[in-house]
């Protein structure tokens, strides 16, 4: 199915760079360099670390002349704890962006850890509530690139992350405009393999978002074509 598909590849903005194809996961360390990072921290989770995309990612990278480290102790619902150990990683390693690679968890917890590199209060201060997100230094928050393996979250074009709260075990919306990934790389050869319950569960994610986005009062042109264009076909 991929080789059939594999001539299908194209860049667009909305408004993420997103680099779509088959084997752009090759174009990792030109992605980095577009969007300023020249030492990445990659992010992703436990399941994934070991798979031949994550040493893939690396390669791509020490080839391309970045030094990369590898963070994954993420939870499937990131929690604070997974950001601050990110973070440590982060600083230790002097680190100047991140590569996130996975799906909503492995986002989530990426541009948390991106957020806060150079923040000085709790992240929890910086909750989306009211204008809690003008509170962050713009300055602190450090580039994403960013590669999903499932369809379900597009939160690799998404502008927060949804991190549990330990103390009182709620899920809590960390927000600002600069956590939008500069570079995506959508390469559709790494969901090859994803366990079939998960295609189907990301797929119906990715339609639920759709249909919510055509129903909302607040849509905008883009969604109502996206979700006739879908219908048709």
């Amino acid at each position: 199915m991929i080789d059939k598909y594999a001539s299908l590849s194209s860049n667009w903005n909305y408004p993420t760079k997103v680099r779509f194809g088959a084997g752009r996961l090759s174009e990792l360390a030109d992605a980095c360099r577009a969007a300023g990072i020249s030492r990445p921290l990659i992010v992703t989770d436990p399941g994934l670390k070991p798979m031949q995309m994550i040493v893939d990612a690396i390669h791509t990278l020490e080839h391309g002349g970045l030094p990369s480290a590898l963070f994954a102790d993420v939870h499937p619902n990131p929690v604070g704890a997974d950001v601050d150990a990110g973070l440590k990683v982060f600083r230790a390693g002097k680190h100047d962006g991140v590569v996130l690679i996975g799906g909503g968890s492995a986002m989530d917890a990426g541009k948390a850890i991106a957020f806060m590199s150079g923040q000085t209060r709790p992240m929890w201060d910086y909750e989306d509530r009211e204008d809690w997100w003008t509170r962050a230094d713009p300055k602190g928050i450090a580039p994403i690139v960013a590669i999903p393996t499932t369809a379900g979250t597009g939160s690799e074009v998404g502008r927060a992350a949804v991190i549990v709260d330990e103390r009182d075990h709620t899920k809590k919306i960390i927000f600002h405009p600069k956590m939008q990934p500069v570079e995506v790389i959508a390469d559709p050869e790494l969901t090859v393999g994803l366990p079939a319950h998960i295609t189907a569960a990301t797929g119906m994610d990715a339609l639920s978002h759709n249909l919510e986005a055509y129903c909302s009062p607040s849509g905008i042109p883009w969604a109502t074509a996206s979700h006739s264009k879908a219908c048709a076909s």
